[in-house]
């Protein structure tokens, strides 16, 4: 391992570092705080690189272009913050039905509206989840490092190409700006999925049939045709509104990924076997509770975090089993409480104790500490 493996870098940049490690070629978005260095680095690379690089008029159109490029073949992302987030819900939901792969970085930042352009928040939590209508997959990560924000850009890459589905990954602006030193990886040191085609003779007449869940293969347009619509479809890709025929796609678009969750899931465990407090906390608020953790067991009380690297599907199986066991769970987070209703939603028996911050200042640990000297412990 040699010194040059190693980089003193932004958060941002890890990530579009990644997206390049990953095999991205396309990039197409719309400058915003505080996700903006992203596409500036993609700007240089992708060009020199023999990709394309185009910045939209917005982000409805940056959404709509990499979706574009992803069906001609290419791996495509874009990045964004709150309000442009927001904007691209209903091409996500188009993402979804059409089941086109491709990368969107949300680099969280405080609302509702314009905001704190320039302060972390963790905002959008549930948005990634709920925020396109219907019932659609979802694939949320969220990095609590410059390393993760690299390595998660990548495994979203993987798991878009994989399943055939948007992936979300969702910094916030203390994660998207901090550097740490990290150790890039060689080419080929991680494994990177490619696009699964048509045979040689180019042709893939029934593009959304399976057996499996996932589609056999994304036709590239130039190399056959296919049909690609928002609308109920059936495996020819042309609108349906057999009532079986949309059952069945609806359900399979969800079980692709759900009946995978082993491929999905990703999570951290700290001191959680034996632990009277249960934290639950995700991106740089999950920095400032395994501080936490640290001094308190250092005081003898038994606390520990549980923290999903993949926030949706969200790990429940393995959360509920350390949150029946405790006697408090602590959500700290930096909105009002968006992490603390999937608590709810997964424990009844743990009384649940939220640490909010909104006001555009970094969750500390002391903050979450105090919180601890009225408990019952």
């Amino acid at each position: 391992m040699t010194e040059s493996k190693f980089e003193f870098i932004q958060g941002n940049i890890a990530c579009a570092k990644g997206a390049a490690y990953a095999g991205c070629s396309f990039f197409g978005g719309y400058p915003i705080t505080p996700s903006t260095e992203i596409a500036e680095y993609m700007s240089g690379y992708l060009p020199r690189n023999g990709g394309k690089f185009i910045q939209m008029e917005d982000e409805i159109a940056s959404l709509g272009s990499i979706i574009g490029a992803a069906l001609t073949g290419a791996k495509a992302m874009t990045s964004t913050s709150g309000p442009g987030f927001s904007l691209m819900q209903e091409l996500i939901g188009y993402a979804c039905i059409a089941e086109v792969p491709v990368v969107i970085v949300d680099i969280m930042r405080g609302g509702p509206s314009t905001g704190l352009p320039t302060s972390p928040a963790q905002s959008d939590l549930l948005q990634a989840k709920w925020g396109t209508h219907g019932d659609h997959p979802t694939i949320a990560l969220v990095p609590n490092s410059v390393e993760e924000m690299f390595t998660e850009t990548v495994r979203a890459f993987n798991l878009a190409e994989y399943f055939r589905t948007p992936v979300l990954v969702l910094g916030d602006e203390i994660i998207g700006h901090m550097r740490e030193k990290i150790r890039i990886p060689e080419p080929g040191e991680m494994e990177i999925i490619e696009r699964t085609v048509p045979s040689s003779d180019g042709v893939c007449p029934l593009p959304y049939a399976s057996d499996s869940g996932k589609p056999a293969c994304l036709p590239n347009f130039g190399k056959s045709r296919f049909h690609v619509t928002g609308l109920n479809h059936d495996t020819t890709g042309f609108p349906t509104m057999d009532p079986e025929i949309v059952a069945r796609e609806n359900e399979r678009i969800l079980a692709k990924i759900y009946e995978q969750r082993e491929i999905v899931d990703s999570y951290e465990e700290i001191n959680c076997k034996d632990a009277d407090i249960l934290m639950l906390s995700v991106g740089s608020a999950a920095r400032a509770a395994e501080e936490a953790v640290k001094t308190l067991r250092k005081k003898g009380i038994k606390a520990g975090l549980f923290r999903p690297v993949t926030l949706w599907p969200f790990p429940k199986d393995q959360f509920i089993k350390h949150a029946e066991r405790a006697k408090y769970i602590i959500v700290p987070e930096m909105n009002m409480g968006q992490l603390k209703t999937v608590a709810e939603r997964f424990t009844k028996r743990s009384k649940i104790v939220p640490v909010n911050l909104v006001n555009g200042e970094p969750i500390s640990p002391e903050h979450i500490i105090s919180v601890t000297k009225y408990l019952n412990i």
